[in-house]
């Protein structure tokens, strides 16, 4: 039986590559098979079915029989993914309670002090970047807010603010407790949000934003190169610079010029 393509397309989606694809269904098919029959059937060269094979009794689709030769069955489809699922949820507790524990160790320190070291080396222009996806945008977001020192300066949009709302509130927050200035221009349109932003910045209310431009410490500047209300969240587009030069220079100005309007 051929699988379809959007059974294929579906076991690509949690992680399976071609070969396991291929040889999964296959083996669904099968039943029970030698490495040798399920490659031919499933069209698979025999030298990589091993590997493909013992890699689907890892992840939990498949199981081993200790015979000779040995023979590999496939599990029921809701079953396999169920291993499958506690297989992952294991695998990211264990990374996440390594993560901790290196964050918490000396080693830490070391790498912190290469990072530096490597650093003060570079140029301004090497740590200048365009950054594609409102995922994106928004992680280095929220390692910027969370490394503020002394002042965060927004100039945002209506759905700028909706988003700094739903997704940065927190960070902002944190910032404001250790002492960061906080200042935000932008269409006040929506009373809770700022209502609720009013209690750790100080608002600046415009009729119509002149785009997206957050500027943390003098240093860090994210420019918004593309007009949210009118693209995908995808295909947002923003210009990232670490250069106290072009906060100076550009940003310092443009922000001061609207908020002494």
């Amino acid at each position: 039986m051929v699988a379809s393509t959007e059974v294929l397309d579906a076991l690509k989606s949690i992680g399976l590559n071609l070969y396991e694809r291929k040889i999964f269904v296959a083996l669904l098919a099968k039943g029970v098979a030698t490495a040798a029959e399920v490659s031919e059937i499933a069209g698979v060269p025999r030298s990589r079915s091993y590997d493909v094979l013992e890699s689907l009794a890892e992840k939990g689709f498949v199981m081993v029989q200790p015979s000779k030769p040995i023979k590999y069955v496939a599990l029921a489809p809701k079953e396999a993914l169920d291993r499958t699922k506690e297989n992952l949820e294991k695998k990211h507790r264990e990374m996440v309670e390594r993560i901790e524990k290196l964050k918490n160790s000396p080693v830490i320190e070391e790498l912190e002090s290469i990072y530096s070291q490597g650093l003060s080396l570079v140029q301004p222009t090497e740590i200048t970047g365009t950054l594609k996806g409102r995922y994106v945008i928004d992680r280095q977001l929220k390692q910027a807010f969370k490394n503020a020192k002394n002042y965060i300066n927004i100039i945002t949009t209506e759905q700028g603010l909706n988003d700094l709302y739903s997704k940065h509130l927190r960070a902002l927050r944190k910032a404001a407790r250790n002492g960061v200035k906080i200042r935000i221009i932008a269409p006040f349109r929506n009373n809770a949000v700022a209502q609720a932003l009013s209690e750790i910045a100080e608002l600046k209310n415009v009729d119509s934003s002149p785009g997206r431009l957050f500027m943390v410490d003098g240093s860090d500047m994210l420019m918004a190169l593309t007009d949210d209300s009118s693209v995908h969240e995808t295909q947002d587009v923003a210009l990232w610079a670490n250069s106290p030069h072009a906060v100076e220079t550009v940003g310092m100005k443009l922000f001061e010029h609207y908020w002494n309007q």
